[in-house]
């Protein structure tokens, strides 16, 4: 699954992993991304030595590493792609692609790094995996609105049963969680399930990002004919 930041990833990443017939990799990219950009995140040097450094061995693990579960589900951050990284090298995964209005994702963002950039939302790379392999793309919004209808309609894209066990889950952290969950999961920790909305949801969007919001605008647009309609 290719998401941007605040797009409700991590709890979709939970309504897999508590399906029984499922495993998960959280953000496995992540160390190579700040290995390369050199950026100074929480916890930094922790997700260093939790990970591959090397965007290749990680490609090389992901796609053909064994598997010991019949569904894998990988939570990836499409903007750990950086342009070095061949796309060409994840092919050989089943590609989805979370989304949600830019707005409601630069008002969540805000509130943890106070001047974001259209790089730090990845919806460039979101697109350009999109034209290149395809697949289903979920809008965040129909995730809350209708979480069984959205989780169903998924699943029938990616050709696996639906389970009712991705409705809810028990609160808490996961032995899966990357190194970084403490700086970042404290809601879905506290999460038993997609909530009808998610934490400000309805607040405005301040003024300094309504430039960055209009960058963002034209690949969202891009991609939103593509969004799996929900009943």
């Amino acid at each position: 699954m290719w998401s941007g930041p605040r797009n409700l990833s991590t709890a979709l990443m939970r309504s897999f992993e508590n399906r029984p017939d499922c495993t998960v990799l959280d953000e496995p990219l992540y160390a190579a991304y700040l290995s390369a950009t050199g950026l100074d995140h929480p916890g930094r040097d922790e997700v260093l030595a939790s990970q591959p450094n090397d965007w290749r061995v990680v490609a090389e693990e992901i796609t053909s590493g064994p598997v010991g579960s019949a569904v894998q589900y990988q939570k990836h951050m499409t903007h750990h792609l950086l342009p070095e990284m061949d796309h060409g090298a994840f092919a050989g995964l089943s590609h989805a692609f979370l989304v949600r209005d830019p707005e409601r994702v630069l008002t969540s963002y805000a509130k943890v790094r106070e001047e974001p950039t259209l790089e730090d939302l990845g919806l460039p790379q979101q697109v350009a995996l999109f034209e290149e392999f395809g697949g289903p793309v979920v809008d965040a919004a129909s995730i809350l609105a209708s979480p069984r209808a959205a989780l169903v309609g998924l699943c029938e894209a990616l050709g696996i049963e639906f389970d009712e066990a991705m409705l809810s889950w028990p609160a808490g952290r996961r032995d899966s969680d990357g190194v970084w969950a403490p700086h970042w999961y404290s809601g879905v920790w506290a999460s038993t399930g997609f909530a009808a909305s998610s934490p400000g949801a309805a607040d405005p969007l301040p003024p300094r990002l309504a430039p960055l919001l209009e960058r963002c605008l034209p690949y969202y647009d891009r991609l939103a004919p593509y969004v799996m309609k929900v009943d």
